[in-house]
């Protein structure tokens, strides 16, 4: 495969930060079709990348001239237009959530290993180079065994009655704030903790936010199947201390933590080193890496596997803050 000819669907803000990566590695990847419900936002998008424009994804996956697929849709879209695309033998980009129920992930999974395509979740907070260090280090055992995971993402999000569209019911978002924008936490915990979550709980807030049907806040722990602990804080009600930490490992040699810039390692008896890093377009390198993937047959970061442990995830934390209870995690379909 030479240049990586893509359909997007959905043509709402996400896809600014998608075209971003288009426009930089624009020899290796180009978007040459664009489906949106709105006829208005399909052809404007079309005009923008030059590209073909559809008003219907599953008629744009069938009959335009693409190899992939980049699924920026509302959530409870996304394992409807994964299925069309791998059994229509395209790949797959999909932002998150992967997709919203146990029956979808089993769905996804069996259509993605039918087809024989590549699915790579859109997880751009694991090409934040402090993260790549990271991992780096914790496979070269710098912590020895990881015991504690603690990850963060909040902010004070403007959303209101009039401006937060689908993202309001449950119904079509999947859930409130840890459905969304907790998704990066999740998959990060999931990163660096190196196993299968087991089990799960979580407190829910509506701090600010009260006219969504979901939370915008939660806090979130897990255990996984190695023993690490994990514990994640996201929001979209507050911006959190300027000292709050984006992600922190504890293990059994000494501790690595980061605001996102910056990554710090604590060795026990040897002091501490700082890296610090430049800022980097993640969603931009996301699309030179499904690309690249693509071209060399080599495995995204996160595929259909991870998205699915993560979102089985979120699924019992969310049954352990409505029962109170520590609830277990679903397995993956494929186990």
């Amino acid at each position: 495969m030479s240049t990586v000819k893509v359909g997007v669907l959905g043509g709402g803000g996400i896809l600014d930060a998608h075209i971003r990566g288009y426009r930089v590695y624009a020899d290796a990847i180009k978007v040459t079709a664009v489906a949106d419900v709105v006829e208005d936002t399909a052809r404007r998008r079309a005009a923008e990348l030059d590209a073909a424009a559809y008003t219907d994804f599953r008629q744009m996956i069938l009959d335009a001239d693409i190899d992939a697929v980049d699924i920026c849709l509302p959530h409870h879209l996304h394992a409807e237009a994964i299925v069309a695309a791998a059994q229509a033998g395209k790949h797959v980009l999909c932002e998150k959530p992967l997709c919203l129920t146990v029956l979808q992930a089993d769905e996804v999974q069996q259509a993605v290993s039918t087809a024989g395509v590549t699915l790579m979740c859109a997880h751009n907070q694991l090409y934040l180079p402090a993260v790549t260090k990271a991992r780096q280090l914790l496979d070269e055992g710098a912590l020895g065994i990881v015991y504690v995971v603690h990850t963060t993402d909040s902010f004070y999000n403007d959303f209101d009655p009039q401006n937060m569209g689908w993202r309001a019911s449950t119904a079509t978002s999947g859930g409130g704030e840890l459905m969304d924008s907790g998704y990066h936490p999740t998959y990060l915990m999931l990163h660096f903790a190196g196993g299968s979550p087991v089990e799960a709980t979580a407190l829910l807030s509506q701090h600010r936010l009260r006219f969504m049907e979901g939370e915008d806040s939660a806090q979130v722990l897990v255990r996984f199947d190695n023993g690490v602990v994990g514990h994640l804080v996201t929001s979209w009600a507050y911006d959190p201390p300027p000292s709050t930490e984006r992600f922190s490992v504890v293990g059994e040699l000494g501790s690595l933590s980061s605001d996102g810039r910056s990554l710090t390692v604590t060795r026990r008896g040897s002091g501490s080193q700082t890296y610090d890093f430049s800022d980097v377009d993640t969603y931009a390198y996301e699309i030179g890496q499904f690309a690249e993937c693509l071209r060399s047959g080599t495995r995204p970061v996160h595929t259909e596997k991870e998205g699915i442990d993560v979102l089985c995830l979120i699924l019992a934390a969310y049954e352990g803050a409505r029962t109170r209870t520590i609830a277990p995690v679903f397995r993956r379909p494929d186990t």
